[in-house]
């Protein structure tokens, strides 16, 4: 095992050994390598690649999608009802500052621990998307006429939003210390915790009440701008979501020694409090049943997915749940040629049909 690499290696900023050897495939790791990170090729690991590659073929722009129906509707007196209302000002506020700590965690964390240059090209692609989310954000408020502060400074405001991203950050605490090095097997679990928390849970769990509950107002025609919108956002996040599970993966394979009882006992306690947290934020969002939803309804869709998320980073189901309330969720995130479901442009998604999205 590699241990302490040193950090002028990691970051690629170091100066240029005039007498290294050619790197090979063996030489890269996804943590602790000590092969030059500036060498792209030869690639070991294909998948990240691929991603990469559909994350290419998947851009979009949020001013692209036409608010005029978004903007009547809000604007007008009996156009969505008090409960909808509450529902798509706290969802916008949960998003709105939600992406942004996602991307401060890739930039300033996740890209500085993997030292292989393919996992970053793909990161450095999903720090742009996180950037255009936000952009939608903003976008969205301003046509609407929300009030700024109020939607951005939400996640201080509503508690459990607050409750969520406290939650959240807590583990880049230990990475955002300039001292901090993977290379002990201490260091490298809070790495992996911290991978755990970003994929697995902000973007693989708590964004999936928000789709749900922004593509239900979209079904029933309503909010069609902003729903578009967060279908293509839903198709990126498919692909950050099974990017991070692969590098949680790879991880493991390179180092079994980290993935003990404890840890995987950890992990599981992580996504079951994820979970709770979850249910409690559609219970704040949703206190009255609406658009065939429910915070009862979000709490199995919840449990369907912590179970599955489970399954796909190797551990037991949690909560044994097994059907999904919102079977058509997975059709929002199909990726293949089509015309979506809003029906308001062509999109054309050439790689992404071989993933495994929800």
């Amino acid at each position: 095992m590699i241990t302490n690499p040193d950090s002028a290696t990691a970051t690629g900023l170091g100066e240029i050994d005039r007498h290294g050897a050619r790197i090979g495939v063996d030489d890269k790791a996804m943590i602790n390598s000590r092969a030059d990170v500036n060498q792209l090729l030869p690639l070991k690991y294909q998948w990240a690649w691929e991603k990469y590659l559909a994350a290419c073929t998947n851009h979009w722009m949020p001013t692209e999608v036409g608010m005029q129906a978004d903007i009547a509707l809000w604007k007008s007196r009996d156009g969505l009802t008090s409960d909808e209302r509450l529902m798509l000002k706290r969802n916008l506020g949960f998003f709105a500052t939600a992406e942004s700590l996602v991307a401060n965690n890739i930039v300033l964390a996740v890209y500085r621990r993997i030292t292989n240059p393919e996992c970053r090209q793909y990161l450095l692609r999903q720090a742009f998307e996180e950037a255009v989310h936000t952009h939608t954000f903003q976008y969205i408020c301003e046509s609407l006429g929300l009030v700024e502060g109020e939607l951005f400074n939400m996640y201080r405001e509503v508690p459990a939003i607050a409750d969520k991203d406290a939650w959240a950050l807590k583990y880049t605490r230990n990475l955002e210390d300039p001292e901090f090095t993977t290379g002990t097997p201490e260091a490298d679990q809070s790495f992996l915790r911290d991978l755990v928390a970003f994929y697995v849970v902000f973007e693989g769990m708590w964004f999936y009440t928000g789709f749900a509950q922004i593509l239900s107002l979209g079904r029933r025609n309503k909010m069609v701008g902003i729903a578009e919108q967060y279908q293509y956002i839903l198709r990126d996040e498919s692909i950050h979501l099974n990017f991070g599970i692969d590098c949680i993966n790879q991880i493991k394979i390179e180092n079994p020694h980290l993935w003990t009882p404890e840890f995987r006992a950890e992990v599981r306690a992580m996504l079951t409090e994820a979970c709770e947290l979850e249910v409690a934020y559609a219970r704040e969002t949703m206190p009255r049943g609406m658009l065939g939803l429910s915070a009862k309804l979000c709490e199995q869709y919840m449990r369907f997915i912590t179970d599955r998320r489970a399954r796909q980073i190797g551990l037991d189901p949690i909560f044994g749940e097994n059907e999904n309330p919102f079977p058509w969720m997975s059709e929002a995130m199909d990726l293949k040629k089509e015309k979506n479901f809003f029906e308001t442009r062509v999109i054309e998604y050439q790689t992404g049909g071989a993933l495994d999205w929800d």
